[in-house]
């Protein structure tokens, strides 16, 4: 199998806001998207995506996981971005239609087909730093993927940055690709300098998501993570994880987490820290790093916590225990 998210359907569906309407969306190629060099994506980042989920069920049918949510956040991001406003209604069909044109793609399990819904702005008007666009675009983009954790399920590595933000506080809860640039060079710094797989975004101190995921702490039944701000983004991954856990008689604590108690905690035994997002669903964090200093998340080891809600919300993704939550959207095929 490729990397992960580096092949992809050679359609997609696709649909134009000429600044009063949306076109009926239509089934294009991959490749075909043209832009005015002057579009406003290009140059102030008038974009926002999602990341969902479809996955091929033992009687045969194909299941997208959470597509509500994902559509009203998608909605929300693009309103937030000033972005022309989209119909979750529509943005939805588009979904069900190209996954079941590709139906017969969708991989068994543990794949799945990712898809990738992207609404970006196309005014070619470089005068309007300060100004939205009046006209954009929206596809759906679907990319088998397989089993994230095909190499081994090992544990990663965080450093922990009490200094720097992920990005602008107000613009957290945004699915935005500019959201993903900003953290990409302290990325690269701390696999540079302490072989980190990832940065544990901390400002003054309070423990908030890393750079492309959210951040659970897992002590004994008890599983702590940050409240819901606008600073950071509302997974939809991390929801769904907080809610079986609840079902599995978790106590769930949605509450400010210190990089002093975070340590303090993750020193205990059986202490479990993981990354809750679409791609893996959970990975487990054996170290934390923190000036300099190297600290064990518990044994530094995979997690049964981790590994139990993991399968739990994977059970459900690939049909093989109910669907309680409603959380499932079938294609008709």
């Amino acid at each position: 199998m490729a990397a992960f998210g580096t092949l992809f359907m050679p359609e997609m569906a696709i649909s134009w806001f000429d600044g009063s309407a949306w076109s009926e969306p239509k089934l294009v190629a991959s490749d075909s998207i043209q832009l005015h060099p002057g579009a406003h994506v290009l140059h102030y980042s008038s974009t926002c995506f999602e990341g969902l989920k479809a996955f091929r069920h033992e009687d045969g049918s194909i299941k997208v996981f959470r597509m509500d949510a994902s559509m009203a956040r998608f909605a929300q991001s693009s309103r937030l971005l000033a972005l022309p406003e989209i119909d979750p209604a529509m943005s939805s069909r588009m979904i069900t239609e190209t996954v079941a044109r590709f139906a017969s793609e969708v991989p068994a399990p543990p794949g799945s087909m990712y898809i990738r819904p992207t609404h970006f702005g196309t005014e070619p008007a470089i005068g309007k730093a300060a100004a939205p666009s009046s006209t954009s675009c929206q596809y759906i983009l679907l990319s088998p993927v397989g089993d994230y954790f095909a190499g081994g399920d090992s544990c990663l590595r965080l450093l922990v940055e009490d200094q720097g933000m992920r990005c602008a506080p107000h613009n957290g809860m945004i699915k935005s690709g500019g959201n993903y640039a900003s953290a990409l060079r302290p990325i690269l710094a701390a696999r540079a300098e302490y072989q980190a797989d990832q940065v544990l975004f901390c400002p003054g101190g309070d423990v908030q998501e890393t750079g492309a995921a959210n951040f659970l702490l897992i002590d004994g039944d008890e599983i702590i993570t940050k409240a819901l701000d606008e600073s950071f983004l509302h997974g939809i991954t991390r929801d769904s994880i907080l809610t079986l856990a609840r079902d599995l008689g978790m106590r769930v604590s949605e509450r400010p987490l210190s990089v002093d108690e975070l340590l303090e905690r993750a020193a205990k035994p059986g202490c479990e820290a993981a990354l809750s997002g679409t791609a893996a669903v959970l990975a487990p964090v054996g170290t934390l790093i923190y000036r300099g200093k190297e600290y064990a998340v518990g044994s530094g080891k995979v997690g049964e916590t981790t590994v139990r809600l993991r399968q739990a919300l994977n059970d459900i993704q690939w049909g093989k225990a109910e669907d309680r939550f409603g959380w499932l959207t079938s294609i008709d095929l």
